[in-house]
């Protein structure tokens, strides 16, 4: 049975090994590890303010990820949102799950609204996103705080408000 749990730091490695190879194997994007500071600090760096870090967990496996960080003035940014192929769709419904999750958390702590950055790569995400009440947003259109990715190419807020 699928569990999503906030993140604890015994998961450091099973997170690494979920995002990294989803990143770098099925969409071509070339990216490290060492490259993603966030990674090496998941608590110091997601949880502060509103934010939070969730992984999706099959057992002891990591096998997918979600998080939302604090940019300020009740707004907060979806990142690392991640599910390991064989846990995608039904019957798992892992990213549904992991986005509930952000959501209820989210509207807890009074967020007005969440922001989102993909890439133009990630066709079934812009899907789920967008059935899921993202509206898509112009760049230009994003708070200055946003914190914008150079993959990023295609933006989207929800407002819970």
């Amino acid at each position: 049975m699928l569990e999503i749990c906030p993140f604890n730091p015994s998961r450091t490695i099973g997170v690494r090994d979920l995002i990294v190879p989803i990143q770098r194997d099925e969409f071509s994007i070339d990216i490290t590890y060492e490259d993603q500071t966030d990674l090496h600090d998941i608590a110091g760096f997601y949880r502060k303010g509103c934010g939070e870090f969730w992984v999706a967990l099959d057992g002891d496996n990591v096998v997918g990820s979600i998080a939302l960080v604090d940019i300020g003035n009740n707004q907060c940014a979806l990142r690392k949102m991640f599910v390991a192929k064989a846990f995608r769709g039904k019957p798992h419904q892992s990213a549904h799950h992991l986005l509930q999750t952000l959501i209820t958390h989210a509207r807890d702590k009074h967020v007005a609204t969440i922001f989102l950055g993909t890439t133009s790569a990630f066709l079934a995400a812009h899907r789920f996103y967008e059935k899921a009440g993202f509206d898509l947003l112009d760049e230009a259109d994003l708070p200055q705080s946003f914190p914008r990715l150079t993959v990023d190419t295609r933006f989207y807020q929800m407002d819970l408000k």
